[in-house]
């Protein structure tokens, strides 16, 4: 087979694909931002899943549609939020199925604001630990 005739059917694929709404993780990854690896460790870890076209059988490809765009979109907000990976997967699951009522979902962020101003009122006593430390070293006391 040559070379040529294989780019030719490699680019039908693709264009396919893009009439289809589907992309490749390489696509995906341009258009979220998010590194393949790193879409590809999401996706190992449940946060989502591309589809295999059952048809070919010579790669392990997957498609992604648009929706997938907006799921990593939310993780990478929810990352930047403070939920960890397990926490995001809880709420992709029950955001996306429709198991969260809106004053369950009002609540589960209200839940995270709390746990976020817990750390920040640690992270200030811890703070002011380290000063008085630094006085303490200036003044030879330490």
């Amino acid at each position: 087979m040559k070379a040529t005739s294989i780019k030719y059917g490699l680019y039908l694929i693709y264009s396919y694909q893009q009439k289809q709404g589907n992309m490749l993780i390489n696509e995906l990854s341009k258009q979220t931002g998010v590194p393949i690896p790193t879409l590809r460790y999401y996706e190992n870890y449940g946060l989502f899943k591309g589809a295999s076209n059952e048809k070919v059988t010579t790669n392990n490809y997957k498609n992604y549609d648009e929706s997938i765009i907006e799921k990593v979109e939310m993780i990478k907000g929810a990352k930047e939020a403070g939920f960890s990976l397990s926490e995001i997967k809880k709420l992709i699951d029950s955001w996306y199925n429709k198991h969260l009522s809106r004053n369950t979902k009002v609540e589960i962020v209200t839940d995270k604001i709390n746990e976020i101003d817990s750390k920040i009122d640690q992270l200030k006593k811890v703070r002011r630990l380290l000063s008085e430390c630094i006085l303490d070293i200036e003044k030879g006391d330490c």
